[in-house]
């Protein structure tokens, strides 16, 4: 295949180029950036030294691919430029995400240009929608606390145990990296190291993800999203508190999440006895496609706190939008993800 990727000097832009350069089924690649073309693709991602010799070139030059990346900043709504260069497109922005224009003006503070389009593309997360993204052609990427956040909870809603007449309480503890690529005051380091900042407590976008992806057919989901960013590069720990319509014991739970993920090529579930890494834990899964999911239940009543970790830059962007192309395209689903992660 001849895979393309526009805005391929950002960091999920880079994860790209990373992974597609390990795909199987991937044997020519076009890096597309407009700030550095002409520039070696090793100019912004220094750890492809001797993996490849790309230059990155004009948005303009990037010719028809099979698959086309879109990996540009929220909001800039380019995506129609692009459809005419791809049979699959595959836009990580948060531009198609929600399918209700009325949502997008709500969470976004402004009406999509562009509502027409909203219905067109399938959202990318292939646990949650993979029959839909078999034979899709356009393609929506998750917001990565979305994707920790639905990973989490899926379970529960699809075994409809969930008491949806009260809210679903979400903490999602971040790394620097999913504030992008481009400095600010808040990323700058004397200001950025160390801290555990409550970055968005109430008001987070992907609340709106979140909450239209649990739907599943059933009654209308409250969410409340707090995001904290602390001392992480790579990584989002999700820590969901969810109420029960009837008391659960960890027998019924295993076997809900059992059901739910013991096929899933990237969901690991994640809950030992003893040990320190008992739970989800980020640090094990940098630059890795998994989702380790966890659980714990509250003996005291109706309460089970859910637990999922990410990498946010790959199963919360790059590596989901590859995996999603696997699945569109017919190849296997672990094609080109298989790195398993560091210890320690």
């Amino acid at each position: 295949m001849k895979v393309g990727v526009i805005g391929a000097a950002g960091y999920a832009g880079g994860e790209l180029l990373r992974l597609l350069l390990a795909h199987p089924e991937v044997d020519d690649i076009v890096a597309g950036s407009e700030s550095l073309a002409g520039k070696p693709v090793t100019a912004a991602h220094p750890n492809l030294r001797k993996r490849t010799s790309l230059t990155f070139v004009h948005y303009e030059d990037v010719s028809r691919c099979d698959v086309l990346f879109l990996s540009l900043p929220n909001g800039s709504h380019r995506a129609h430029e692009f459809e005419d260069r791809a049979s699959v497109l595959i836009d990580l922005s948060s531009d198609h995400r929600l399918r209700d224009a009325a949502d997008y003006d709500r969470w976004y503070g402004s009406p999509h240009p562009r509502p027409d389009r909203l219905d067109r593309f399938v959202y990318g997360i292939p646990e949650l929608h993979r029959r839909e993204i078999k034979g899709a052609t356009r393609i929506t990427g998750a917001g990565c606390n979305a994707t920790a956040s639905i990973l989490a909870l899926l379970p529960l809603f699809r075994a409809d145990v969930v008491d949806r007449r009260r809210p679903v309480v979400i903490e999602c503890k971040v790394g620097s990296s999913e504030g992008g690529r481009e400095p600010s005051d808040d990323s700058h380091h004397p200001e950025r190291s160390g801290v555990v900042r409550s970055y968005r407590p109430v008001g987070h976008r992907h609340t709106a993800e979140i909450e239209q992806e649990l739907r599943l057919g059933g009654d209308a989901v409250t969410v409340d999203l707090s995001v904290t960013s602390v001392e992480l590069v790579r990584g989002v720990l999700a820590t969901a508190h969810t109420y029960t319509k009837a008391s659960l014991d960890e027998k019924t739970l295993w076997k809900i999440y059992r059901e739910a993920y013991g096929i899933e090529p990237f969901v690991r579930i994640v809950k030992e006895r003893s040990g320190i890494y008992r739970y989800p834990e980020p640090k094990l899964l940098a630059g890795t496609n998994f989702a380790d999911v966890g659980f714990a239940l509250d003996v005291r009543g109706d309460r089970v706190v859910t637990l999922c970790a990410i990498d946010n830059l790959v199963k919360g962007a790059a590596g989901n939008g590859i995996q999603a192309m696997n699945v569109a395209c017919g190849y296997p689903e672990e094609a080109g993800l298989q790195f398993v992660g560091l210890h320690p």
